[in-house]
Parts: C-alpha cells; structure tokens; sequence
C-alpha cells in the first residue's frame, strides 16, 4: 500500500504549485495505479472485470450496429464487400485494439486518450496534443451517442414503416428528431444512478446482444424462401458497384460498417475508474470485445450474403428505408421481421446507454483537468448516486443538439457515423481510414449530398485550436495538462516529477 496525501476539487488554473499534505490514507491496489497517474479515487468500483467487459461489447452491438450501417456496404460491393470488408477491416482493428489496450495497462484513467499524449509527447507540444486529443475525443464520443441514437430513432420508424399497411408510413425528419430527442434523455436518466446499478446492467445488456446475434445466424437460413437463396460464388464473389467509385475504392468504402461498429472498443477505457482490477480487466476488455465482435460480425455478414438474393437494386431503395430491415423482411415476413426488429432497437437502444456513460465519464476527466467550459460546474459528484450528473447530463444535450443535423439533409447527419508492428500498423490504418471516409458516398456529388464528415471534423480540430490559442483566456496561458488530485507522499522523498511519470509510464507501456 501506498500512502498519499489528497487534495479535492482541483481544476484548470486553480490548481496550486505544490499541494499541502494534509492526511496520509492507504490505497487498495486499484487506487495506488489511480495515484500514480495524479488522481485520487472518486468513483466507486462497482465493475466486474466480466461487466468491463460488456460496456465494451454492448457499445460495438454488433448485430443493430450493423442493422444501422449496413446501407454503406450494400452498395459498395453487394455480398462479397459485406464479408470481405468486414473481414479484413476486423484484422486491423484488431491490430488498433492491442495497441490501445497495451496503453491501458499502464495507465487506465477515465481520460485515457488525452493523458497518454501528455504523458508521451515532447515537452514543447505535450500541453496541445492532450488538448486536440482530448476535445476530438470528447466531441468524438458524444457523436458516438448522436449516431447510435439517431440510428435507435430511425430503426424505430422502419418498424413503423414495416407495421403499416403495404409499407406506406414514411416518417418525416421531425418525426424522427422527436424520437431521437426522448431516446437521449432517457439515457440521460438512466446514465445519472448509481454506479452498482449500471455495472449490473451490463450483464443484461451483452446476453441480449449475444442472444440476438444468435437468433439471426440461425433464423435467416431456417426461414428464408428459396428465392433468396444464393450460391457460394454469388455470396462470396458478387461484386455489386452502385455508387460509381471505382470497385477498389468501393471496396474500401465498405470498411464502414466494421470500422463504425467495433470502433468504440477504448469505451472500457473511460470506465477504468470505476472497474476491479482495472489495470488487467481494461485490455482484456479491449481486446476481447474486439475480437469477438470481429468473428460474430464476419458470420452475420456470411449468413446475410448468403440469404439476401441478388437483387441488391431492389434493397437499397426499398421504402423501408434500412437494407437490413428489407432483408429480413425477405426472409422472414412481415411479423417475424417487426418481432425480430423489436430487439434489434432494443439493443440499438442499450448501446446508447453505454456509449453515453463513456462519453460521460471522459467528459468528466476532462473538465477534471479544467479543459472544458464550465468545468468547475461539470468536475462535481453527485453526492446521492456517487456519479458525475452533470456531466451526464451536458452530453446528453449536446447530443440532442447534434440531431439537429438532421434537417440540413440526410449527408449531413450522416456525417456522424464518419467518426514496432502492431503500432505501425494500427497508426497506419487510422490514418488511411479517416482520409477515405472524409470522401462522398458517389463520385458525383452536390451538397446535399456531400460528405460533412470533413466538416465536423475540421470543426472540431481548428476550433479546439481556436480555443487553446484565444488571446488571454485560451488554454495556452493556463492549460497545464492533467492537474494532480493528490500526490504520492514515500516517506521523506521528494515528490515525483512529471519526468519521472513519464519515464515509468514508459517502462510499464513496454511490459518491462
């Protein structure tokens, strides 16, 4: 045990030069990891290595993720892009899963992201890296919640579409919006209770993933007539080009719906304060809900191929609007589909909940570190729930904002869902990945068809910049990078230096 001297309610430039050592406490082992890293313990530890676990798989949701994001595969490449896409793209996630999860062994904290580009950047440029990183992944988060609930609205209204005579509902953007607005604030409410309780929740929210993904693998083939059937070299070798990119380019597009879907997988990293164990249970996290979200999404994708027919015309423009929901209503009727499509929103549904935990608790770390505007207002613990309320709450209206996007075009709310070896090849197909799908979805494009991915990218990116290099006020003359909640106080030594964090932070990263 470690004994350490705290120091509560730290932020921004409020932070002193040097804390006074008030009283010395012992700190499980869970708390003297926190410690070293410059925090102190805030949050319960309600979360079982296993429910870590399950934040992770429960954000990927594989089967309504790909429900929602399928329509970006079908068209560029038809079945063998579905699986062959979502193959090779799960390997280089997987790469990007390790890598992450090396880093958090060595230093798992709600601002995961952010801290270790502090911690292991040059000293000249430390302060704004942590800054971009940690507004891109603030931001990036919450867009995570806009998409996922945006996809619970419209999946909600391709039931409704479904359920009516022929198929004749149409919902219109205000219908959706208004459906999209009650599911974030009921995650809101369900995001403000106690820790223990949405730990345990977790647990419901994987069986139900895994049961649905179950469900699906083996439904489609009982019941799909034979009309849908289609052979081995259609399934497999069926190229399919209908937006006009070149085919190899088309095929790289349909790295969509595996890189939006199993992309959340560092959401176990802003849960890290909160988990048992964290420093072992965060990478197993990581790494085990990618893989499995790999392997379970390439045999829905076969099966998908298998049993969606060859008229792939016909799925992308069907009335119901959702390539998914067309397929199984080919296979499995009009009330199987709907009974089906029931539980795909509600693990839809479920995502949104996990997603806007994570986007909280980074929210949380941030304004922790004084970055944010109101952080004083946002760094608080609700005394009653022992979670940070307000900070549930900020994401959740920023996110009910997002949705506004909405009504500026389909591309535009489209926009949200856009966003040594293993490091090589991790950083490699980031790169790569975020350049290709900064581009439209056809070569021939207008504005309302445009890609603004690029857009709310760049916004993010000069307006963090923007902010940190404001005349007087910007972070430049204040952002110091994490702030310290308490120190490490060994006997009569001196305190650590931020150098000798970094050299440890550094040893332990190499698993030395």
């Amino acid at each position: 045990m470690t004994p350490v001297s705290g120091a509560a309610g730290l932020t921004g430039n409020d932070a002193p030069e040097r804390l006074d050592r008030k009283k010395v406490i012992f700190l499980s082992p869970d708390e003297e990891i926190l410690a070293g890293l410059g925090y102190k313990q805030e949050f319960k530890r309600a979360f079982s290595p296993f429910e870590l676990f399950a934040v992770s798989f429960s954000i990927i949701g594989v089967f309504p993720s790909i429900a929602s994001v399928l329509i970006y595969a079908v068209p560029n490449g038809g079945p063998s892009a579905m699986v062959w896409g979502w193959f090779v793209a799960s390997l280089f996630l997987v790469c990007i899963g390790i890598s992450m999860a090396e880093l958090a062994s060595a230093a798992p904290t709600s601002g995961g992201l952010y801290f270790w580009t502090h911690t292991l950047s040059s000293p000249r440029y430390k302060n704004v890296l942590a800054w971009v990183v940690g507004y891109a992944n603030t931001i990036g988060l919450i867009s995570g919640v806009a998409s996922i609930d945006w996809g619970a609205a419209v999946q909600i209204m391709a039931a409704a579409t479904i359920g009516s005579p022929g198929q004749s509902f149409t919902p219109t953007n205000g219908q959706t919006f208004a459906v999209y607005v009650a599911v974030v604030f009921s995650h809101a409410l369900l995001c403000s209770l106690g820790t223990a309780f949405l730990a345990r929740l977790q647990n419901v929210y994987v069986a139900v993933n895994i049961a649905l993904c179950l469900a699906v693998i083996i439904a489609i083939p009982v019941a799909t007539p034979k009309e849908f059937h289609n052979s081995a070299s259609c399934a497999l070798g069926n190229f399919t080009n209908l937006n006009g990119w070149p085919n190899g380019y088309a095929f790289i597009l349909s790295f969509l719906s595996p890189v939006w879907t199993i992309c959340s997988f560092d959401s176990s990293v802003h849960i890290s304060e909160e988990a048992t164990n964290a420093a072992t249970a965060v990478p197993w996290a990581i790494v085990g809900s990618t893989a499995i979200g790999g392997i379970l999404g390439t045999a829905i994708m076969v099966v998908l191929s298998f049993f969606m027919g060859t008229n792939i015309n016909a799925i992308v423009n069907d009335p119901i609007g959702q390539p998914m929901a067309v397929i199984l209503f080919n296979s499995l009727g009009q009330r199987g589909t709907i009974a089906l499509w029931a539980f795909v929103v509600i693990a839809q549904y479920m995502m949104g909940s996990s997603t806007l935990l994570a986007a909280s608790r980074q929210s949380f770390a941030f304004s922790r570190d004084g970055a944010l505007p109101f952080s004083s207002y946002l760094y608080r613990m609700n005394s009653y729930t022992g979670t940070p309320v307000n900070t549930v709450w900020f994401t959740a209206t920023c996110t009910a904002l997002l949705g506004l996007l909405a009504f500026a075009g389909p591309a535009a709310i489209g926009a949200m869902f856009s966003g040594l070896p293993v490091a090589v090849i991790s950083v490699s197909f980031m790169s790569f990945i975020s350049v290709t799908f900064m581009f439209p979805s056809t070569p021939q494009t207008n504005a309302s068809q445009m890609n603004y991915s690029v857009v709310v990218l760049g916004g993010v990116l000069l307006g963090s910049l923007l902010w940190y290099f404001f005349p007087k006020y910007g972070g430049v003359h204040w952002f110091k990078g994490p702030v310290p909640t308490l120190i490490i106080v060994d006997d009569d030594e001196e305190d650590k230096s931020s150098q000798e964090r970094k050299e440890l932070f550094q040893v332990e990263a190499a698993g030395v």
